[in-house]
């Protein structure tokens, strides 16, 4: 197979454009697309996925079936499911599309979905609906849907954000047992996560592909490499508000602690009798396998699990279930998550995504202080942002989108920063800039975090405190 890409320049929505791109993928060859947020990596695995006006241009020898794994996809499978809840016909709520039949229906090779079903440890979920998976499981429905429908070209947008250390793993060696006869196209942001049997790395930038490295060739590998880790120096993190600063709590008081918790769905125990404390300025880890329950846990804390009122559960001082509202918890909360960002969709520019986190709310509703646009240009600038302060925030690729979240979860030094895997879809500078700015937050002494993460390497300096879960399947 060989597949040649002509002069191709390709519009998304005005949003985006893919200009003058010239690039052969021979037969036996597997690579890597990567650079910085915002270059155009996603936007080119895309196009040859079909997506995208094509402005001019051509794609020769592109297959008849293309196995795809993206962010988009994934988020467009999640909204068609929610949808079925807007539904409102003859009262009946739908309880969503189980996740047998998100994997098997017009699945052209059972035999390989049901073998990855269970070596991603998924048989106990068959029967859930699809909506109701966190986001890793989801992201191995993804997978296997990809890699089951007798692909003859793999399109990998992130295969690995998302996915704890085994499935990680696994997935690298079922990959591994594909190449001889698949070609693989992947989009990679951490050279640290490139499998070995890639053999060539696209480096985008600005939506030209600039760089076609030869993996072997060990000098232009290594300036590649250099190039997508140089850092910002010199951090400083904005202060907050006076006016919007969170009053402090009592030091001797513990931020959250929860005693006994169990989660349970009819018989099934997801966390079983869990005694969890967090004092004021201690940080913490939390890991464990998709599954375990860490995004359970995280929507205990942030009231947001229906289960928090049948639990012994104290908040930043109060008793859940002694008439607290939900809005008295979250003041205290910074929050980052990739539900989060998949919510985020309302029209508003960048610097005002930031001042939303003064108000805690999706969009922002109240005219904001000169002081408050001060800071959020502040942010703006220490995220190398601040020539497009007035962008729309929807028109950003996924990972500076992030950035900006995670700018908005700290605006208000909140006492606990909640970041619930924040360097998902990070490219390897803006990653090293979001762990620096974390260090920053626990070397302070208002705010404590809850770090997220299924890579041991990003390891938090300042971080001393680890709550590791193990999955249960009883």
């Amino acid at each position: 197979m060989r597949i040649v890409v002509e002069n191709l320049n390709v519009d998304f929505e005005q949003r985006f454009q893919l200009n003058n791109i010239n690039w052969t993928i021979e037969d036996q060859h597997h690579w890597v697309i990567t650079g910085t947020n915002g270059a155009g990596k996603s936007a080119l695995a895309a196009a040859l996925a079909g997506a995208g006006d094509r402005l001019s241009g051509q794609i020769l020898g592109l297959p008849e079936r293309i196995g795809v794994v993206s962010f988009e996809a994934q988020e467009e499978l999640i909204d068609k499911e929610r949808k079925k809840d807007d539904a409102d016909i003859m009262d009946v709520i739908s309880e969503g599309t189980p996740v047998r039949d998100i994997i098997f229906s017009d699945c052209l090779d059972p035999d390989t979905a049901q073998q990855l079903v269970t070596l991603f440890g998924l048989d106990y979920l068959l029967a859930r609906a699809f909506r109701k998976l966190s986001t890793g499981e989801s992201r191995k429905v993804m997978i296997i849907r990809a890699l089951s429908c007798k692909p003859q070209l793999l399109l990998l947008d992130e295969p690995f954000d998302g996915l704890d250390a085994t499935t990680m793993g696994m997935l690298q060696n079922h990959l591994e047992r594909l190449v001889e006869r698949i070609p693989i196209i992947m989009v990679c942001n951490r050279f640290d996560e490139i499998p070995d049997f890639v053999t060539h790395i696209a480096y985008m930038q600005a939506g030209e592909l600039t760089m076609q490295v030869e993996r072997q060739d060990q000098d232009a590998y290594d300036n590649l490499y250099q190039l997508l880790h140089l850092k910002t120096t010199d951090l400083t993190i904005p202060k907050a508000e006076a006016e919007t600063a969170i009053a402090k709590l009592p030091a001797n008081q513990p931020l959250v602690k929860l005693t006994d918790l169990t989660i349970k769905y009819d018989e099934f125990k997801l966390i079983d009798q869990l005694n969890w404390t967090i004092q004021p300025n201690q940080h913490w880890q939390l890991s464990g396998p998709n599954g375990s329950g860490k995004t359970a846990i995280l929507s205990i804390i942030t009231g947001d699990h229906p289960q928090c009122y049948t639990n012994d559960i104290l908040v930043f001082g109060f008793q859940r279930g002694n008439g607290e509202s939900i809005w008295q918890i979250k003041q205290f909360i910074g929050y980052v998550s990739t539900a989060l960002q998949w919510e985020y969709r309302v029209q508003i520019s960048l610097r005002n995504v930031i001042i939303s986190g003064f108000h805690d709310s999706i969009g922002l509703y109240t005219k904001a202080t000169d002081r408050q646009k001060q800071i959020a240009d502040q942010w703006l600038a220490l995220l190398g942002m601040n020539d497009r302060a007035d962008a729309p925030f929807q028109k950003l690729s996924f990972g500076d989108q992030r950035l900006l979240l995670i700018a908005r979860a700290m605006v208000k030094h909140p006492p606990l920063l909640i970041l619930d895997e924040p360097c998902l879809g990070l490219d390897d500078m803006n990653r090293q800039l979001v762990l620096a700015l974390i260090e920053k937050i626990c070397a302070s002494s208002e705010t404590s975090v809850i770090y997220v993460n299924h890579h041991a390497e990003d390891k938090i300096i300042g971080i001393e405190h680890f709550l590791s879960l193990e999955k249960n399947q009883t």
